[in-house]
């Protein structure tokens, strides 16, 4: 958890970015990780950025000093290069710890997602997206989204194109929401809210969940889409839950939620990022709560949670067992209890 933001960052700029080149210095520098970007090696080109790496590290400031000579400076600058290629290296590492594949891999399928999506709905041709998306040649792109969506491109449009819209037609002629497999909808007032699956907006794959308000005007208390499990498999680890958030116009609180309850239904650990809500509308990025699984624990419940109007999207959670060095995000209300009743005759002020 300790390199969240860092990995959000360069989340939060792959998805702005997914239509332009991207390099991996790239998103290491947005991410934070890499304080500088890769430079040629011409003397007047490098001189800022070497003076800034100077500033943290003796070496490449003793090396760097212009008394010692152009020969000092080009150690400089293979110091700087050693010094960029770690923490390049370093940012690859707590990329792909945190989400499970590398910053490639992820640019990949984020690319042919957006693509799949496009290909459903806008008659934009097949080797304008593989341009538009960065690839070098259709037939490249063909290899790549066939590898995803066992389709080439032409083929998936042909297909999941009416059977698309064959689905959107019978949602609007139901009047009682779809269930979701292994899912339902609960909270303090679900009748205000509907989940569903979208088969339009989605991380990758074809579809994510979604919760939104379904009133216009001003929408009281919050629902939640939420399954429960067992914590037999679990008892005495650490769990982390992870995936893709999404939000639209929330005007009050969205996130995501993970609750470990004993068999009295007391709640043992919980967290619902109440302390790092999702409002307003922010694109798809990576979250995660950590949570300790007790030896008493006895069901695990877990799901996305909006109060108030807007809408929340999920995709791809999953459930990992952590080690004890993982912090967990645990939200302990007994911290902010008093030791000792007070003010018993209301007679005590601020």
């Amino acid at each position: 958890m300790k390199h969240d933001s860092t990995v959000n960052k360069a989340i939060y700029y792959i998805e702005t970015n997914l239509d332009w080149p991207l390099t991996l210095n790239e998103v290491a520098t947005h991410g934070g990780q890499c304080k500088t970007s890769f430079f040629v090696s011409r003397r007047r080109v490098m001189a800022p950025r070497v003076a800034r790496l100077a500033s943290r590290n003796p070496l490449i400031a003793r090396l760097s000093n212009p008394g010692n000579g152009y020969a000092h400076y080009e150690k400089a600058a293979e110091k700087v290069k050693i010094v960029l290629f770690q923490q390049l290296s370093h940012f690859h590492r707590i990329f792909q710890q945190a989400l499970g594949y590398t910053i490639s891999d992820y640019i990949r399928f984020r690319r042919l997602a957006q693509a799949a999506s496009l290909l459903i709905q806008s008659d934009r041709k097949i080797l304008e997206l593989a341009f538009d998306f960065q690839f070098e040649s259709q037939e490249a792109f063909t290899r790549a989204f066939k590898k995803v969506y066992r389709l080439p491109p032409g083929k998936y449009r042909k297909l999941m194109t009416p059977l698309l819209r064959q689905k959107e037609e019978t949602t609007m002629t139901q009047a009682k929401q779809e269930p979701i497999k292994g899912w339902f909808l609960s909270g303090s007032t679900p009748y205000s809210y509907e989940m569903g699956i979208d088969h339009k907006v989605y991380h990758h794959g074809r579809s994510a969940g979604y919760l939104k308000s379904l009133a216009r005007q001003e929408v009281s208390g919050f629902a939640t889409m939420m399954q429960e499990f067992r914590a037999d498999a679990y008892r005495g680890k650490r769990l982390k839950l992870s995936g893709f958030l999404k939000t639209e116009n929330v005007e009050r609180f969205s996130g995501l939620w993970m609750r470990v309850d004993d068999a009295s239904s007391d709640i043992l650990q919980f967290d619902n990022m109440s302390n790092r809500p999702l409002k307003d509308s922010q694109n798809w990025n990576h979250y995660a709560i950590v949570l300790d699984i007790p030896d008493t624990s006895a069901v695990i419940s877990f799901g996305v949670l909006l109060e108030g109007k807007g809408c929340i999207w999920v995709d791809s959670l999953k459930f990992d067992v952590v080690s004890s060095q993982v912090p967990t995000t645990n939200l302990d209300f007994a911290e902010s209890l008093p030791d000792q009743p007070v003010n018993l005759s209301f007679e005590e002020s601020d």
